[in-house]
């Protein structure tokens, strides 16, 4: 009996030796190259099982987070250059730049929004960001670099927000990969935009409206200006407007895409940029230059388009009707194409229409950015004071009538 389980203790004693040596040969076996015998790099190994060079690296995971993986390659030459080609792109370990984070968080960026957002954030790197801080560690940058850095870009103040903006959204990014612990661009002290810059001086009057659009030759590209000043339409969204979007006998314009230029100068359609269709008024004023614009066209065209056919942006719209001219006759010197949104917004709000209308016919995602049209004319108050004296001198009115 003693006998028999010493020879099964020996036996088990030899099997489990044996298999620790088998598995620290396969081990040294997978570091070695099955051809040469010769060690392989760092990070790589030999799959004897799946006859293929196992290449390990560090690559973003869906999420934003550092992740080691591993892939698969037939040849030790591949495994080498994937292996070379991944050490760019290796887990940060403090020493990487903002501009070294730049180079591999813009694609996923730039991707991820739309071409011409895409492009004002590009400008904003490179005019901006860029030469005051991608020089520094990203775990280095503080936010007094940062407001320093706001402080010394050019611009307004509305575009020194949108390089802050861009900023952040890169240190997001780093946030989420955990290369950093907070986004400190959310802590800097935002620029106050200038009085000059505020709604209140980009909305145009009535009259302007009307010696705005009486001074574009009469054609498509008229037509194109008085449905953006009488809709509030986006640029885009009014170049992208088709036949059968349009209700003449509701009385309304469903917009339901835009027209973009695309990052190699083509012209895309795409969603409105609230990613959501809406309604908006056909006013009297309108109507009879989108009967003209829509004559003999089907549902499917769109309804305003170049002379030879072609689909409108605002550099085509600009340089057919003389901007700049316009510009001198309004003595508006920085007036852009987008005021005219500005504008009927304004409006509205002045003809005592509800936030929540204003909202929903701007298209604007959320209320705090339709708010600022509220207040957005000097005169407002007073005007509004002098309905208030008229409404109560009518109720006194009223009252000492009553009384005799």
């Amino acid at each position: 009996m003693l006998t028999w389980a010493s020879t099964c203790f020996g036996a088990h004693r030899r099997s489990k030796h044996f298999s620790s040596l088998a598995a620290l040969v396969v081990s040294n076996n997978a570091r070695l190259d099955p051809k040469t015998r010769k060690p392989l790099p760092e990070g790589i190994r030999y799959r004897a099982d799946r006859n293929r060079y196992q290449v390990r690296v560090w690559a973003i995971g869906l999420n934003g987070e550092w992740r080691e993986r591993s892939f698969l390659v037939p040849t030790l030459s591949e495994a080498k250059r994937f292996r070379a080609e991944a050490q760019t792109r290796i887990k940060p370990d403090g020493a990487m730049t903002l501009s070294g984070w730049h180079s591999q968080a813009w694609p996923a960026i730039r991707d991820s929004v739309r071409p011409s957002t895409a492009r004002a954030y590009d400008v904003s790197w490179r005019k901006r960001v860029k030469p005051w801080l991608g020089h520094k560690k990203l775990e280095a940058i503080t936010v007094g670099d940062i407001e320093a850095a706001i402080a010394g870009w050019d611009g307004s103040a509305s575009t020194r927000i949108d390089a802050l903006a861009f900023l952040s959204r890169l240190l997001d990014n780093a946030m989420r990969a955990e290369i950093i612990p907070l986004n400190l661009a959310r802590l800097a002290r935002r620029p106050r935009p200038e009085a000059h810059h505020s709604l209140r001086s980009r909305a145009l009057t009535t009259e302007e409206v009307d010696l705005l659009i009486a001074s574009i030759e009469d054609g498509v590209y008229r037509r194109y200006i008085a449905a953006l000043a009488y809709t509030g339409m986006r640029a885009g969204e009014g170049a992208a407007l088709k036949v059968g979007d349009v209700d003449l006998t509701a009385g309304v314009i469903h917009v339901r895409r835009s027209l973009s230029t695309g990052r190699t100068g083509q012209i895309v359609e795409q969603s409105p940029k609230s990613r959501k269709e809406r309604t908006v008024p056909l006013p009297a004023k309108l109507r009879p230059h989108l009967t003209v614009a829509m004559q003999g066209k089907r549902r499917t065209e769109l309804v305003f388009t170049g002379p030879r056919g072609g689909k409108l942006n605002g550099s085509n719209v600009r340089r057919a009707v003389d901007w700049k001219s316009i510009r001198v006759k309004l003595d508006r010197e920085d007036l852009r194409i987008h005021d005219l949104r500005h504008t009927l917004a304004t409006m509205l709000f002045d003809a005592g229409a509800a936030a929540n209308d204003v909202q929903a016919v701007l298209g604007h995602s959320s209320m705090q950015v339709t708010e600022k049209y509220s207040r957005a004319r000097a005169d407002v108050a007073v005007r509004a004071g002098r309905a208030l004296d008229q409404l109560f001198s009518a109720d006194e009115r009223k009252k000492q009538g009553e009384e005799r």
